[in-house]
């Protein structure tokens, strides 16, 4: 149960690489919880792996959240009362807990090197147990720690675990969990570097910035006992936590490229709409109350809730991802979708980059004819051929055989005729001038329609006669037919 005290949540990325979709989702559950409550959003970035953090990761993560529509209400960007909201201008705060720890005993310096280590894990792994730091430099006096550092030893911080506890974990979504404080060990909370590890920062910044609920993916699970443990030796109030169900792929596999692109920017750039892409998040491990599958963001706010979220691993489906995403492109304006399309068909080389009124008008059209059988903008480019080519390409040899047919010169021949007579070519006036050819040959519609679309587009199926002969207009019609019936010879 969620209280109705002021609700903070955060969302706090490495910006290592681009937003991924584990990462979007556990946004998105943030956001919603966050926005059900009249809470609040915070975003910061967890910077301390120096080595692979950059700039351009937290342009692409920022970019990416504002894309799907979940803008932040505080945080990186914002401000606030809370910053500095990147962890590597915050380590004068860190350093003050550090040092409260190191007064109270509850950590210490430790000099043990990279080889000890080593060598004390193998021969636990030996043994049949847990590797884990026993504790070496525990004890060390005031003189043996002067020692070495006379010797150029420079120190970790380490935390010292107390023996023989049991730690609770009320998580909103797994229920309690348990764990051993033996099976820990004296773990680094700041590394010789003076960067301090993402177990203590986490729980510094989410104390500082009073965080009330951490919900995050699975995989930190294991790591929420040692942060329990901080919370406790500082004596700091400590958050709800709820911990999500990692995503698999649809062979039950860890998530990876083989299943579908892995961050949201490859979405975005394959023409996958924000709101689609939203719709399907919230549905990988959460489940709605009824059947329903389409979801506004609105709709999410209202019936998002922590209780329906499902402990076991959430599947992600690339088939589910493109029914969403079909439903909205066909609800979106057409004009949304032909300006998205304008990247893929400018790529191809069928439209300028920034196309003129006139040019726009036709987009629409064929944007308009192709819509239902698209599930991303990006597919828009492969129908492209149908309306710019000046060449019919035959799909396959049994698209040319249908146009051998004996009834087809009259079919294209009185087709030609009407098409050039008729005032206007609208979907309507097609549609009846189609309909009065199969009439006037005594023909069944295959026998009319058939080479009618192998002769305008090559291909034996696509998008409706009656949206593609508009766009062809009377002289598109007149070449292709030219085109097609010249290469049967």
């Amino acid at each position: 149960v969620i209280s109705l005290e002021k609700i903070r949540v955060r969302f706090a990325p490495s910006p290592t690489g681009p937003l991924h979709i584990g990462g979007a989702r556990s946004a998105l559950f943030n956001y919603l919880l966050a926005k059900q409550y009249r809470g609040t959003f915070v975003v910061r970035i967890e910077d301390t792996d120096l080595e692979r953090s950059n700039r351009e990761s937290e342009e692409n993560i920022l970019a990416s959240l504002k894309w799907l529509g979940m803008d932040w209400d505080e945080g990186i960007q914002k401000g606030g009362d809370k910053g500095p909201y990147r962890q590597t201008e915050r380590l004068d705060i860190y350093k003050k807990y550090v040092d409260l720890l190191l007064e109270n005993g509850q950590a210490y310096f430790c000099y043990c090197t990279e080889e000890e280590l080593e060598e004390e894990r193998e021969a636990l792994k030996a043994k049949g147990e847990t590797p884990r730091y026993l504790g070496k430099c525990r004890t060390l006096t005031e003189i043996e720690r002067k020692e070495m550092g006379n010797r150029g030893l420079k120190p970790v911080v380490r935390f010292r675990v107390p023996d023989g506890q049991i730690i609770n974990i009320d998580d909103l979504v797994r229920g309690k969990v348990s764990f051993e404080s033996d099976g820990i060990g004296d773990y680094v909370i700041v590394k010789s570097d003076g960067i301090p590890t993402y177990n203590f920062a986490v729980v510094i910044d989410d104390a500082t910035m009073d965080i009330t609920h951490v919900i995050r993916g699975e995989e930190h699970l294991s790591n929420t006992p040692r942060q329990v443990l901080i919370y406790e030796a500082l004596g700091l109030a400590m958050p709800s936590f709820a911990h999500i169900s990692l995503i698999l792929g649809k062979d039950r596999s860890k998530m990876s490229k083989r299943h579908g692109s892995t961050s949201v920017v490859a979405y975005k750039d394959k023409g996958y709409l924000p709101e689609a892409l939203i719709n399907f998040l919230a549905l990988l491990g959460w489940s709605p109350v009824g059947e329903e599958e389409i979801f506004t963001i609105d709709d999410l706010i209202k019936q998002f809730s922590l209780d329906r979220v499902a402990k076991n691993p959430a599947v992600f489906d690339l088939d589910k991802l493109n029914h969403i995403n079909s439903h909205y492109i066909r609800k979106a304006p057409l004009e949304e979708i032909t300006t998205i399309a304008i990247p893929f068909l400018s790529e191809s080389g069928y439209v300028s980059k920034e196309p003129n009124i006139e040019e726009f008008k036709l987009l629409t059209k064929i944007v308009a004819a192709v819509r239902e059988r698209i599930n991303n903008v990006a597919e828009v480019a492969n129908f492209a051929d149908i309306f710019f080519s000046q060449e019919v390409i035959f799909e396959n040899e049994e698209a040319k055989e249908v146009l051998k047919e004996e009834q087809v010169p009259q079919v294209l021949e009185l087709l030609q005729q009407k098409v050039m007579e008729a005032e206007e070519l609208t979907a309507e006036v097609i549609k009846a001038l189609l309909k009065s050819l199969t009439k006037e040959l005594g023909l069944g519609g295959r026998k009319v329609f058939m080479p009618v679309r192998v002769a305008l587009t090559g291909q034996m199926h696509g998008p409706e006669l009656y949206d593609i002969i508009p766009i062809l207009g009377k002289e598109g019609v007149k070449k292709r037919i030219a085109s097609s019936t010249g290469q049967l010879s």
